[in-house]
């Protein structure tokens, strides 16, 4: 929620069928996670196995259980990722039961507005996704690769030069 929002009293809602928060419900959770701080030790591995349905690690630091505890409360709190990022972590998982290999990919469809950032022989290069393209020291380019080529001077797949792609 932004400065406006919050000024104005009004609430927001997710997408699909998460729930409208309002600012009221935003405050509750605030003072709920500030309490987390108060709280022994013993209370909140109680409050871990409420939350994750499972006794917390033996050897986790207290900063790390309420950090575990108050990410579990907020996602509860904005209703938890989307059903496609379920699906998909469901999807991997089952991968890696049947132990299959996962490839460490990244979602190939980049969206406008994002940076990707390498660095080549001591130089940091910076390409811009844009809505038609993508753009490099001012100028456009219709693929990774191209600037990959501009970059080396070889040829290389773009997407696995700059670390979307399993080399």
């Amino acid at each position: 929620m932004n400065e406006q929002d919050s000024a104005a009293g009004s609430h927001w809602s997710g997408s699909g069928s998460r729930r409208f928060r309002t600012r009221k419900a935003g405050h509750e959770i605030e003072r709920q996670l500030a309490e987390l701080f108060q709280r022994p030790t013993s209370k909140l591995k109680v409050q871990w196995r409420e939350l994750y349905k499972a006794v917390s690690p033996p050897r986790l630091s207290r900063d790390l259980l309420i950090r575990g505890i108050g990410y579990r409360m907020q996602e509860q709190a904005a209703g938890g990722p989307d059903l496609a990022l379920q699906r998909r972590l469901t999807a991997r998982s089952r991968q890696a039961a049947d132990g299959k290999e996962l490839n460490s990919a990244v979602d190939r469809s980049l969206q406008p507005g994002t940076r990707l950032v390498r660095e080549w022989h001591g130089k940091t290069h910076t390409v811009m996704v844009l809505d038609d393209g993508l753009e490099y020291q001012g100028q456009r380019y219709r693929s990774l690769s191209q600037i990959a080529k501009a970059i080396t001077g070889g040829h290389w797949s773009g997407p696995r030069f700059f670390g979307l792609k399993d080399g």
